[in-house]
């Protein structure tokens, strides 16, 4: 194994599951995120020499994912495609990618999440998952930290109005 290689392994092993979840929280699919991760990660292996600065790496991961997310809704055979009951492995499709700390809330707020439009959900995925500043997460979309802020505003009212009393923050007494 060539060094390339070797620290290739050990970036996908550390990180993994960390990209994997921030593909589901972009995609809102099990099968769709893991078939972005795999995606990314062979555009990031290509690339993997020309990373200079190796901090950046989780940023130019971040990138390749929104861009290969937002050029998957362009492909025409997309448009084709029909999820079915079962994946491969006989999880229900569309099956959740459960964070171990969840206790029920977080997917209740993430099937929210979802319900935006593509960007926003992008723009909420990074500075609220990924906890990125609005610089960042422009940087990440490549659009202006005007638009971030924008984009991000129309979706926390979307969200206020989307969630249900239970969920609101101060309500835990009441669960």
């Amino acid at each position: 194994m060539t060094d390339r290689d070797a620290d290739f392994t050990a970036y996908l092993e550390a990180r993994q599951g960390r990209l994997l979840r921030t593909a589901y929280l972009l995609t809102g699919d099990q099968n769709q995120a893991e078939d972005l991760l795999q995606t990314s990660m062979a555009k990031l292996y290509l690339a993997w020499d020309k990373v200079r600065d190796r901090g950046s790496i989780d940023g130019y991961a971040r990138r390749i994912m929104v861009n290969e997310n937002n050029s998957a809704w362009r492909r025409p055979w997309r448009r084709r495609e029909r999820v079915t009951d079962f994946s491969a492995e006989g999880a229900p499709a569309g099956t959740p990618i459960r964070d171990e700390y969840d206790e029920g809330v977080g997917d209740e707020v993430w099937r929210i999440v979802q319900t935006l439009p593509r960007r926003a959900r992008a723009v909420v995925v990074l500075r609220y998952y990924e906890q990125l500043t609005e610089a960042e997460t422009a940087e990440v979309l490549g659009v202006s930290v005007g638009t971030v802020k924008s984009q991000n505003s129309r979706a926390m009212a979307a969200l206020r109005e989307r969630t249900p009393e239970s969920l609101r923050p101060g309500r835990e007494e009441e669960r």
